[in-house]
């Protein structure tokens, strides 16, 4: 019987189309654009835009998610060409998305190129007196530092590159040498090859102040104690008081410990998150929308569309004329197939959007995140009837704009846990307390996970020691030792 069920099971394949639709619901509105463009350069039988201008309809906006569509699988056969046909007499509504007008269209926001950020270090080598050696060795260094600002590689191994691909041979010294002039260029910190050496290079540049001397003091010779927050023993080995320590420690928690991060030009790619959905209050109600970029407007070729009807009429059909039809009658039922998949695409993400949003409807009021109910993937794909991967795919890759913030789907989603009253409750909630607690405990004795569980347990969250430490480290929250101040 097991058997029989596996067989059953795996002869259910989907098929190209079905999984097509799949991977265009799970593209975010970028990569959304990317794939438009692309299938537009392919299939020259479709084409963006409207050949014609709709009349009266300025301000016509229907809902069209309401019960326009269902969920059956898109096919390309025995589709009427002129139901896609741009100067039809489907109005614009059904292919925008809910809310939006031709004058909201979202841009998305320019940014200047600028330079690289090793381009950015070997412009200002051009400030420093270097002979043509020292120079290539510089060059070489700077081509070594990473996209933190860090120099990761070891002196013996850039000395056997130097040699083996610039021809240039040199001792450690030398290098070293010139290492101490890339390690000027600004900013400050930048070619260090580990934590310590880049914070004692920025506080080098400082005013050498006693807090500061302190401050190198404590990085050059006790920078392990210092990690593990061993304040006692950084206070007996330095011979200071425990106030002179702490404006030592204020010191180093001002430095920048990847400076190359702080480069706008850096070498990595700006992201820029463009939200797939906006939600708003208005008037105390929630109001969803999708954004715009997500509903292109597209039509089948008219001149495709003309040249197969020319062909089907032509009396005389010799064999070329056969392949032509053919290949014109594959770019226009794939044209066709395409705009019913983004059709179903906006329908499909504003559906689970819009009750994820109703589901969670008190924490997008109030954007208190203990509001946040319980809800997994289930929950949204049995009110909607659709599969559970559907959801998924819509979670996982697409960002929301609220009055909160800008937020990712998949973050609304958390697992119950049982209160002391029997009730469910959202495991974020509990992360919010928790994050509470330790925001509010004293920063001289943190609290330990036990006591942590206990505090939780006093207030209705009855949870062990372990589970703690696992929201703790989710949090990106070290164990108390860590979490010490003077």
């Amino acid at each position: 019987m097991l058997k029989q069920h596996l067989q059953f099971k795996l002869s259910q394949k989907l098929s190209p189309q079905q999984i097509q639709l799949m991977k265009l619901i799970q593209l975010p509105t970028q990569a959304f654009e990317q794939r438009l463009k692309q299938e537009l350069e392919e299939n020259p039988a479709l084409e963006s835009g409207k050949e014609a201008e709709m009349e009266n309809m300025d301000d016509v906006y229907d809902d069209p998610y309401d019960d326009s569509g269902d969920n059956e699988t898109i096919e390309a056969d025995d589709i009427n060409i002129d139901d896609y046909l741009s100067d039809d007499e489907i109005p614009d509504y059904r292919t925008q998305a809910n809310n939006y007008s031709s004058d909201d269209e979202e841009k998305s926001i320019p940014y200047a190129a600028g330079i690289s950020f090793n381009q950015h270090l070997i412009n200002q080598l051009n400030t420093f007196y270097l002979d043509d050696e020292e120079w290539a060795i510089a060059e070489f260094l700077v081509g070594s530092v990473d996209e933190s600002g860090y120099i990761r590689r070891p002196i013996a191994d850039i000395m056997d590159d130097l040699a083996f691909t610039q021809n240039i041979y040199v001792d450690e010294s030398k290098i070293e040498a010139v290492l101490k002039i890339v390690q000027e260029l600004d900013p400050p910190g930048v070619a260090a090859r580990s934590l310590d050496e880049c914070l004692i290079l920025q506080l080098k540049r400082k005013d050498r102040k006693p807090s500061v001397e302190l401050a190198i003091s404590i990085l050059d010779k006790s920078f392990e104690q210092f990690t593990k927050k061993h304040y006692d023993k950084l206070i007996q080995k330095h011979h200071v008081t425990e106030e002179e320590l702490k404006d030592a420690i204020s010191e180093i928690e001002r430095l920048n410990p990847k400076p190359g991060g702080s480069y706008s030009g850096g070498t990595r790619m700006i992201e820029h998150i463009v939200p797939d959905f906006s939600i708003r209050i208005v008037d105390g109600e929630l109001e969803l929308s999708l954004n715009g970029r997500n509903a292109p407007e597209l039509h089948v070729s008219r001149e495709y569309s003309n040249m197969l009807e020319g062909y089907k009429n032509s009396k005389e059909k010799s064999k070329s004329q056969k392949d032509t039809v053919l290949f014109i009658k594959q770019k226009l039922d794939a044209a066709k197939w395409f705009i019913d998949a983004i059709r179903q695409r906006q329908q499909t993400l504003y559906i689970t959007m819009k009750t994820i949003m109703d589901y969670q409807e008190e924490y997008f009021l109030t954007g208190d995140e203990r509001k946040l109910r319980p809800m997994i993937l289930k929950d949204i794909a049995d009110k909607i009837d659709m599969d559970v991967s559907t959801v998924s795919r819509v979670a996982n890759s697409k960002y929301v704009d609220t009055p909160y913030g800008t937020k990712l789907i998949k973050d609304f989603f958390s697992e119950a846990m049982k209160n002391e009253q029997g009730e469910d409750v959202s495991t974020k909630e509990i992360k919010k307390i928790l994050e509470t607690v330790i925001g509010d405990e004293q920063k001289k004795k943190p609290l330990t996970d036990d006591k942590l569980a206990k505090i939780l347990k006093e207030r209705g969250y009855p949870i062990a020691r372990r589970t703690v430490a696992k929201y703790r480290e989710q949090l990106g929250i070290p164990v108390a030792r860590l979490r010490k101040q003077i």
